[in-house]
């Protein structure tokens, strides 16, 4: 039986996760991020509009799972270093879409490389079939947290 005043932060589920982000994060941003002056919260902004293609500001929140008035700091921000384009959406004046410009997308192609290469080194000797359990768990923690707001 488990002391409910003790956490064995060995075997807790948030602290291992966190701690294979934190790693997974420093690892990306001392490669692939500080010298381009982006956050890791910026790439994710360039990752999706490349892997989705144009989108409404607040798709992009829900998209990467960051904040609104966050998002819209980072687009303005990524805006003035070049890497995106917004414009007021033709369909609401009150929305803006977002898209990659060509510094963006040549930012895009030269840093994916890097992130699929931190990925391989993450699950290296991991069966595939346990990586797939591994992601589906994931989303699927990720869903029950959301619901449970």
């Amino acid at each position: 039986m488990t002391n409910r005043f003790q956490i064995n932060l060995a075997n807790y589920l948030p602290y291992l996760i966190n701690r294979v982000g934190a790693a997974m994060v420093a690892s990306f941003t001392a490669e692939a991020l500080v010298r381009n002056g982006l956050s890791i919260d910026m790439w994710r902004v360039l990752a999706a509009l490349s892997n989705n293609g144009e989108q409404r500001q607040v798709d992009l929140s829900t998209m990467t799972s960051i904040d609104a008035s966050t998002m819209s700091r980072l687009v303005t921000r990524l805006g003035k270093m070049g890497f995106v384009l917004r414009q007021r959406s033709k369909t609401s004046s009150r929305e803006v879409v977002v898209e990659l410009s060509p510094k963006g997308i040549a930012l895009v192609q030269r840093t994916i490389p890097i992130a699929h290469a931190l990925e391989e080194t993450a699950i290296a000797g991991l069966p595939a079939k346990e990586l797939v359990v591994v992601k589906r768990a994931l989303r699927h923690f990720y869903d029950n947290l959301i619901k449970a707001r």
